[in-house]
């Protein structure tokens, strides 16, 4: 065996939302990029309920509210100082969905554990949530209010919306030696 995984040579994908985690999702890539030899991919998924008259949805265009939001949230993070080979996209769609199709091309997931919605105090959000249970790579959850340097990787596979394939969480994945 030559010593390479499935996913050398892809990158850390990480949610971006704005929000506090996401700030310290992008900084704990940040810290695995270089021992995983991976670049990172900020990803900022942007959706619109259009809930007024159809013909007027086709107009409208969220890329530049999220491109803000994006730049914001990597000031942040990195200041002046941004990870080499960073790439920040912003895609139009549900972020579970948008989030799980990218991190399927990735070596792994950063996402936050809670975003812009309501319940402060859940353990883990509706998007983080989907993500773990949904993607064929390993996702870290980063919770803002934790201070340990401590993570725990957990997988699952399954179709989202599938009732049929439950997440199968796989216990034992860890961080190669180098880390």
């Amino acid at each position: 065996m030559d010593g390479s995984t499935p996913y050398e040579g892809l990158p850390i994908v990480v949610g971006v939302d704005g929000s506090p985690e996401c700030v310290l999702a992008l900084r704990w890539a940040k810290k695995l990029a270089v021992p995983l030899g991976a670049t990172i991919k900020a990803v900022t998924a942007w959706h619109l309920e259009v809930v007024f008259a159809p013909y007027a949805a086709s107009e409208l265009n969220g890329e530049p509210l999220a491109r803000q939001i994006q730049d914001q949230a990597l000031m942040e993070a990195f200041g002046d100082d941004p990870p080499e080979g960073l790439i920040g996209e912003c895609r139009r769609g549900q972020p579970a969905k948008v989030l799980i199709e990218e991190a399927n091309k990735g070596q792994m997931l950063i996402v936050g554990s809670r975003g812009r919605g309501g319940f402060a105090g859940m353990l883990l959000g509706s998007v983080s949530s989907a993500c773990a249970a949904h993607t064929r790579c390993p996702v870290l959850v980063v919770h803002a209010d934790r201070r340990s340097e401590s993570a725990q990787i957990v997988t699952g596979a399954g179709e989202l919306g599938s009732d049929a394939d439950e997440p199968r969480p796989s216990h034992g994945e860890t961080f190669p030696e180098k880390l």
